[in-house]
């Protein structure tokens, strides 16, 4: 009786081995990976733009990302010297050439609408953030940023000087505000900061203070008009080219940070809290059209369809124009 036990579970330990050694080198069929998820609704997006391409969006730690669907998926670029420092702004000159700024002074160039980037400058003697960049004549670039920091091309971007910060400022200059049809330029910047040039950027003068806190942003509006707009909800608006400034009253306390121009006229802000303001009197009076968040708005582009695509501290936001309907509040130009 003990022997047939024990040959019992002998043959059940062999056929135990054997089925675990079918099992062990049996084929299988791996389940497919998911495909990598780039967090585009989770990065700080500085900028975005439109190319050959497609969309493309740039921000947080060095990526510059790719959108062929109009902000549905999204891929990255290709960089040739990988920084990971913050990308502040982007700007193409045509469907093919575009220049990428950052912190410790990075620039970046791309030739094919934003797939591939090329480094031509990082760091420099002062490695700080360049904030700003824009075209200032047809072979001349300008960028600005922390602590005065001026950058200038005079080869359409291959190549980049340091020079002295426009009227010797210290501040942080956050906005170039260059258009197509007037030799005035306006920096806007730190504490109230904004320097204008009446012969296409070669010499800045400061004008007169009229406001202690930040300008983000500027946009021409046409003829001799002008608007910045910046902390705390604050926009004022020009006239007589920059000389003189009246107060827009717009007394929901948000800081301001980005603007787009439409075809039709609109004037649309974008800023702290989700908040898009619309303006559709050159800038004279403005309405509430969204609420959102806690993101900031940093750039605004908008899509084939009307639509808005939005650049934030949070990701990309889609915002359809059907959303876009006045929230009970209004806005209207004040003297100082």
């Amino acid at each position: 009786m003990k022997k047939r036990t024990t040959t019992s579970i002998a043959f059940a330990l062999s056929l135990i081995m054997a089925t675990a050694g079918g099992i062990a080198f049996a084929p299988r069929i791996t389940e497919p990976l998911a495909p990598t998820q780039l967090p585009i609704n989770n990065m700080i997006i500085t900028s975005v733009e439109q190319s050959k391409q497609g969309l493309i969006a740039a921000g947080e730690l060095g990526h510059i990302l790719i959108s062929k669907d109009n902000g549905q998926t999204w891929h990255q670029a290709n960089i040739d010297k990988q920084r990971h420092a913050l990308i502040t702004d982007l700007i193409f000159q045509d469907d093919l050439y575009g220049l990428a700024i950052g912190h410790e002074g990075w620039i970046l160039q791309t030739f094919d609408g934003g797939e591939n980037w090329q480094e031509v400058s990082f760091g420099s003697q002062h490695s700080v953030p360049l904030l700003h960049i824009a075209q200032i004549t047809p072979d001349q670039w300008i960028s600005t940023g922390a602590y005065g920091l001026t950058r200038l091309s005079s080869d359409n971007g291959n190549t980049w000087t340091d020079i002295p910060a426009p009227a010797q400022t210290d501040w942080h200059l956050n906005a170039i505000v260059v258009p197509d049809n007037s030799d005035t330029r306006l920096i806007a910047g730190e504490a109230g900061t904004l320097l204008r040039s009446t012969d296409k950027g070669d010499s800045w003068q400061v004008i007169s203070p009229f406001y202690d806190g930040s300008f983000y942003g500027g946009v021409h509006l046409g003829n001799q008009s002008w608007l910045v707009y910046g902390m705390r909800g604050n926009i004022f608006r020009s006239d007589d080219d920059g000389l003189s400034w009246d107060k827009v009253s717009f007394n929901f306390p948000t800081s301001l940070f980005s603007h787009i121009s439409l075809p039709n006229g609109e004037l649309v802000l974008g800023g702290q809290g989700g908040l898009l303001i619309s303006s559709v009197d050159n800038g004279m009076s403005f309405n509430l059209i969204r609420r959102g968040g806690r993101e900031a708005i940093t750039d605004i582009i908008q899509l084939n369809n009307g639509d808005f695509l939005l650049g934030s501290d949070a990701g990309v936001i889609h915002f359809p124009t059907a959303s876009k309907t006045d929230i009970a509040y209004q806005s209207t130009l004040i003297n100082q």
